[in-house]
């Protein structure tokens, strides 16, 4: 198998089981984005105590990748510090820049939206989810 076919199938995986989808009952913070362009619509739900993000949960609607990207994102994100959140937020970047990224191994599955950049007009898909939590993760959600 080779390495285009297994992250295809890891973004598959990710869009036909989404992790943590669906509105949990408590969480924090909420933000939401659109992507105008091409419909994708997403609302991200995040808990967060002690500056540790604890959860995050989404719902939306959009195209395999935003929904993929979304599900790896909570994964990626859950347990991590607002530090180590951000510098994982700057990763997934440089990875759809198609740029080295040292850390990136420890991200898991966002690894296999390197083939992304291969198709630009998709990079925005991938990047709905990351972008819209930034801004929360930076202060600027709303409770």
């Amino acid at each position: 198998m080779q390495l285009d076919d297994l992250y295809r199938e890891v973004i598959v995986d990710h869009y036909n089981h989404p992790r943590n989808y669906g509105k949990p009952e408590k969480w924090d913070i909420l933000v939401e984005g659109k992507n105008p362009v091409c419909g994708d619509e997403i609302k991200i739900y995040i808990s967060v105590k002690d500056d540790i993000v604890s959860d995050v949960h989404f719902e939306g609607k959009g195209c395999s990748i935003s929904i993929a990207s979304a599900s790896v994102m909570t994964e990626s994100l859950i347990g991590k510090n607002l530090d180590e959140a951000k510098l994982a937020l700057s990763d997934f970047n440089q990875i759809l820049r198609g740029e080295a990224c040292e850390r990136c191994e420890e991200l898991s599955d966002t690894a296999a939206f390197q083939g992304v950049t291969k198709f630009p007009v998709r990079i925005k898909c991938a990047l709905l989810p990351w972008k819209t939590i930034e801004s929360a993760i930076n202060g600027n959600g709303k409770s």
